[in-house]
């Protein structure tokens, strides 16, 4: 009999080549883009045109997808996105902090004391410090609020979620107390600008200026990257994927600046303006462009700084390796419990100058300032891919989080629905974040 079998590499036991990508797959493999970003950032496109369409359907005009209403976005975002900023690095390390909102409004009452009782009797009114001290202030006592929290949380080994669910009823109780239940206004003018107002913001030169600073940032740590690739003897990225990268990142910033400069100041604010300088406002009215609010700016510099801390330095593999493994991390000589004093700190410090700008925003100190925040901010990390069981989330993934945060409440509010729907849908969300989260842990093992 002929053995008619063939000796094929498949036959003989060889393993079978892994099928062909498609065109995404190559495109994915490539540029090594995050599929969580990406599909963060299609959710967030369909937010804004979804809820954009439904207001031109119903209404006769879409407001969300406006300059006006982006600019408004960006700045309501801010406060949150500050702190989500902090809150990923609690959550990576497998703990919680439910008091954010309270040392929040603790912090700005705080500040506003500071900067309306007893500032103005030492320096004057309106002095030209007054702002720089209550801010110092303000980042001061949420920095050893926070290092307090870690401390009991790592040295006396209360539980995290015990120590900040105490920190967010006695936190709130203290701003009563230092305030008397009083609202602390007016606060000082320049301190004002924090939140974001016409005159807080850089202009429309200002903008352009930050706009070049950051495309040549971004151009230059793509291709600093492929230095570092080669020095190390990493595989490289294709040139045209590090170009695509370089383009696209720039042509964002550059949409971002042509989109703050689209939003004039308001026809009155422009008049008072006119009035002070001695401009003569022409027939057809005077244009003058907000440009990126200040609050954009800082929390643009805290994504930035905090990005660095986590990708760049020590302290940055220390959290993630604490959070993967808390007992590899100290059996490795990592001194964890001063990291969780070090990381509620810094929490605590992000706390204090998200304080700043809510109450600037404001114009007042309350100590109903914050109320609910915590919740909002530890979605915003949740939905940005920061898992709750540790060891997973970036910083870019929480701030995006926090723009879907916004953008959900912003758009329900501008198509009408009241607040009970609201807090259903941004409850939904947040749990829907979870089990996709889950999801994708279990499809990536």
């Amino acid at each position: 009999m002929t053995d008619t079998s063939q000796d094929t590499p498949q036959s003989a036991g060889a393993p079978t080549p892994p099928p062909a990508k498609g065109l995404m797959g190559r495109f994915l493999q490539a540029t090594e883009l995050d599929t969580r970003l990406l599909g963060m950032l299609g959710a967030l496109a369909l937010i804004w045109i979804g809820f954009h369409m439904y207001g031109a359907l119903v209404n006769g005009f879409g407001a969300f997808l406006t300059p006006r209403n982006l600019w408004n976005l960006s700045v309501q975002t801010s406060s949150i996105g500050i702190m989500a900023c902090g809150m990923v690095l609690v959550i990576v390390t497998r703990h919680i902090d439910l008091s954010v909102g309270s040392v929040l409004g603790f912090c700005a009452i705080v500040m506003g004391v500071t900067q309306v009782w007893f500032l103005p009797q030492l320096v004057g009114l309106e002095h030209w410090s007054i702002w720089i001290i209550a801010v110092i202030v303000g980042l001061i006592t949420g920095t050893i609020v926070g290092a307090f929290h870690g401390y009991m949380i790592a040295y006396m080994q209360i539980p995290a979620f015990i120590v900040t669910l105490g920190g967010l009823l006695v936190w709130r109780g203290a701003a009563f107390l230092v305030a008397r239940g009083e609202t602390i206004s007016p606060v000082d003018s320049t301190f004002r600008l924090l939140g974001g107002t016409p005159e807080g913001a850089v202009g429309a030169t200002g903008s352009w200026i930050v706009g070049i600073i950051g495309v040549a940032v971004v151009v230059s740590l793509v291709f600093a990257g492929r230095k570092q690739r080669e020095k190390h003897g990493f595989a490289q990225r294709p040139m045209w994927a590090d170009s695509f990268i370089a383009l696209i990142s720039g042509a964002a910033v550059i949409g971002a600046v042509m989109l703050v400069n689209a939003y004039p100041w308001p026809r009155g604010v422009v008049r008072r303006y006119a009035e002070a300088e001695g401009i003569t406002i022409p027939e057809g009215g005077l244009f003058i462009s907000h440009g990126f609010a200040i609050p954009v700016l800082i929390l643009l510099a805290v994504a930035i700084a905090m990005t660095l801390l986590m990708s760049r330095t020590r302290f940055g593999r220390y959290v993630y390796a604490i959070g993967g493994n808390p007992e590899a991390a100290a059996l490795a000589g990592i001194n964890t419990k001063w990291m969780t004093v070090k990381i509620f700190a810094l929490m605590g410090f992000l706390t204090g100058l998200s304080a700043s700008v809510a109450s600037a925003r404001l114009g007042s100190a309350t100590n109903a300032l914050g109320t609910l925040d915590e919740l909002y901010v530890i979605a915003a990390a949740v939905i940005g891919g920061t898992s709750l069981a540790g060891g997973v989330g970036t910083i870019y993934g929480a701030i995006l989080g926090a723009f879907v945060m916004q953008s959900l409440q912003t758009g329900m509010v501008l198509i009408g629905f009241d607040a009970a729907i609201q807090q259903v849908v941004v409850g939904s969300v947040l749990v829907l974040a979870v089990y996709l989260d889950n999801l994708y842990r279990r499809a990536s093992k």
